[in-house]
């Protein structure tokens, strides 16, 4: 039974033209040439633009809040660090300060070396990336398409027509974006725009005949139904952060790229509060040797779209959009028009392989993490700790009808007081079982056997 993840996602940034003509440029300043990774590409190295890019897709989810058309939040991080990056290869004096700054790049040595040997070491696994820079026929950026096809894999096409850039994103995408943008902005010179395909298969996988119609809290008093899959003893690496009250969990994919999952208790703050403290690295190390638990995971496929100009306004790019200085891609006043970000995500299980079990029986004797709540997802390089996707999600299910449900955090709250709890040696003890405290607030509720 194969479970595969999907990430979808597109970044694309337009060009906008002001005043002036683009002609040949060139430029005898740095020489952005073909990168040899083993110069550049220590584990520290790795970590250390993880680490910026990381940084960089937090401060973008705090400024993307779910709502109520949009309950659900997927963002590429690492697609937005591409697509800054590039424009910064062409941006001079305060414009490039500000786009490495942003980038939290401005204290990394050989960043733009660095970030172009992982997205090549991605693609080596189930990350599949594609770039493109649109330009119009006519025109020429020689030294800076150069620089963005050494570096970044941006294969220079002609821009001829809205159905072509939209056929080249549906393919790039297979198929899960279409009719990325329904018009072009007038006066576009460029575009910028970069894909990014995640297909994986977990390390231990879900049969899907255990999947069953389940509960999902919304809010305190706000349910929905959602198919979740069950896993009988799966075996799971978690922790549980009593000072910031969430229980973090990680599930492997097979080549070394894993989902992390953070779920705040009700009682200990929401989403944004736990976003804002995020640490991927700290995860990380904080993650024990893996135990057997009973695992529910929503199943869902959803849909996000947004443009991120606001977003990237408010944290410090307004002069992207305003008057930059794009000298190094042309001479003449340019300035970017806009930047759409969109993103679609699939888990679900497939294939018919045979399995000796033939029930699942959830008791309290085995720990339980439930994804029930309203949670924060990260798909993470396990090398790098590079978040390639981010979100939140607080509806699995945003078109079924909702339900009124009772208040989780009374029940919470107890569960946070000491209690009697069987330890392994099947003896009790006084102390919080906090590991379980979600499958104790929800198995009160829903024991069930399947069989």
């Amino acid at each position: 039974y194969i479970l595969q993840f999907f990430f979808f996602t597109v970044f694309c940034g337009l060009l906008h033209i002001v005043e002036g003509e683009i002609c040949t440029f060139a430029s005898n300043e740095t020489d952005y040439g073909k990168v040899n990774c083993n110069d550049v590409l220590s584990l520290e190295a790795q970590r250390a633009v993880g680490g910026a890019v990381a940084k960089l897709g937090l401060a973008l989810l705090e400024k993307l809040q779910p709502g109520s058309e949009q309950p659900n939040i997927i963002i590429s991080p690492l697609s937005v660090s591409l697509a800054l990056a590039e424009l910064a290869l062409g941006a001079k004096n305060k414009t490039e300060d500000k786009l490495l700054e942003v980038l939290k790049a401005k204290e990394l040595p050989n960043f733009h070396e660095t970030l172009s040997c992982l997205q090549e070491q991605l693609t080596a696994k189930a990350v599949k990336m594609a770039s493109r820079l649109y330009l119009i026929p006519g025109k020429e950026l020689m030294d800076f398409a150069d620089r963005a096809l050494n570096l970044y894999k941006s294969e220079p096409a002609h821009l001829t027509s809205i159905e072509e850039v939209n056929r080249w994103v549906e393919e790039s995408t297979k198929g899960h974006i279409t009719n990325f943008m329904s018009s072009l902005p007038p006066n576009v010179i460029l575009m910028l725009i970069n894909t990014i395909y995640f297909k994986g298969e977990w390390q231990s996988r879900f049969d899907s005949k255990f999947t069953v119609k389940d509960i999902f809290y919304i809010d305190k008093k706000t349910s929905v139904k959602v198919d979740m899959m069950m896993g009988s003893k799966y075996p799971l690496s978690m922790f549980v952060d009593r000072k910031d009250g969430t229980q973090v969990a990680r599930f492997p994919f097979q080549g070394n790229v894993s989902l992390l999952v953070v779920m705040p208790v009700p009682a200990h703050g929401n989403l944004s509060n736990a976003a804002a403290k995020l640490n991927i690295s700290d995860m990380y190390e904080h993650f024990q040797s893996e135990k057997s638990m009973h695992v529910k995971l929503p199943k869902f496929k959803l849909q996000y779209k947004q443009d991120l100009r606001q977003a990237l306004t408010s944290m410090g790019l307004g002069l992207l959009f305003t008057g930059p200085d794009l000298s190094r891609i042309a001479p003449g006043p340019l300035e970017v028009s806009g930047v759409q970000h969109a993103s679609s995500m699939e888990l679900s299980e497939e294939g018919a392989e045979a399995s000796a079990a033939t029930s699942v029986t959830l008791v309290r004797t085995i720990p339980t993490f439930a994804v029930n709540m309203p949670f924060i997802f990260a798909l993470v390089d396990d090398a790098s700790y590079m978040p390639l996707f981010l979100g939140m999600v607080t509806n699995p299910n945003p078109g079924a009808t909702t339900e009124q449900s009772d208040d989780p955090t009374t029940e919470t709250e107890s569960i946070m007081t000491p209690s009697k709890v069987s330890q392994n040696d099947g003896t009790l003890n006084d102390s919080p079982h906090m590991e379980n405290m979600l499958s104790y607030i929800y198995l009160s509720r829903n024991d069930f056997i399947v069989s």
